[in-house]
């Protein structure tokens, strides 16, 4: 059997390894660096600049005033900052693992697949766009006319927690497509989580019910940024206050089912990527 903590030791050794290496890359050429990470900076203040002066310009949208807007576009960018900055490389889009191959070069390491996809975090060079949303947080709190509660502050971590699982879950649910079809579905994790994070920062409240609704539930867009600000800043009923949770569950559970089903496939089958010359088809 394998010994949990000996794996979560290695886990995290690893993520010291990668944080390390991604350090000692900001350092060595310390100034380029610099203007790579307020390059990023700009651009992705840039991304979200055009909802909030639309916001600013009509006094609001659709019920929220202009800082409850910026509230929900810095939440976006937190939670997909920190999954770029975490999982950028491969962790975040596993069809490309699967398609490419790289699947069964993971068999032969002597460590489980879990701790071999901490390859890839960035926590330095990496971490422009969950910057941003921390300091659009900040300019958002420091003009939100509410009172904050004791509790308020686990309630932004829990629901920063349950939109990232939800995006994790949808990306490893698409991917398991890869196991049937590498060579089709070998970006479709790209395409879904791609898709996600630019239809989220789009306040859904004043929008029809048609599409609103399928943007909670066929194609949650809607729970990465803009439900969770409708939570936490008390515009939502009790029962809705769960609903992330639930979701977060339940595409939790069913990427897990169809991920291991689809790698179930993939032992019996393999893949077929490469031709006799060991270059990918």
């Amino acid at each position: 059997m394998v010994d949990n903590r000996i794996t979560f030791k290695r886990y995290f050794r690893l993520l010291g390894i990668y944080a390390r290496m991604d350090l000692a890359s900001l350092m060595r050429d310390g100034k380029f660096m610099a203007l790579v990470i307020a390059a990023d900076l700009i651009s992705n203040v840039s991304a979200v600049s055009g909802i909030f002066l639309l916001a600013w310009k009509f006094g609001g949208i659709g019920g929220m005033d202009r800082f409850e807007v910026l509230f929900m576009l810095a939440y976006g960018n937190i939670v997909m900052g920190f999954l770029n900055m975490m999982g950028g490389c491969n962790a975040l889009f596993p069809s490309r693992i699967i398609g490419r191959g790289q699947w069964e070069h993971m068999f032969i390491m002597p460590l489980p697949y879990g701790v071999q996809l901490t390859v890839g975090i960035f926590p330095f060079t990496g971490s422009s766009t969950f910057l941003s949303g921390i300091v659009l947080l900040a300019v958002a709190l420091c003009n939100l006319e509410m009172v904050f509660t004791w509790w308020w502050p686990g309630l932004l971590v829990l629901l920063l927690i349950l939109s990232m699982v939800i995006v994790v879950s949808l990306s490893y649910l698409f991917s398991s497509l890869a196991f049937y079809a590498p060579v089709q579905c070998e970006e479709i994790s790209t395409t879904v989580i791609y898709s996600v994070e630019r239809n989220m920062t789009f306040p859904l409240s004043g929008m029809p019910a048609y599409i609103r609704y399928p943007l909670l539930t066929l194609f949650p867009a809607g729970l990465m940024a803009w439900f969770p600000t409708m939570i936490l800043l008390g515009k939502a009923t009790t029962l809705e206050n769960f609903y992330p949770a639930v979701f977060a569950l339940f595409t939790a559970f069913t990427a897990t089912h169809f991920f291991k089903k689809g790698f179930r496939y993939y032992v019996k089958k393999g893949i077929n990527r490469y031709v006799s010359g060991g270059h990918r088809s």
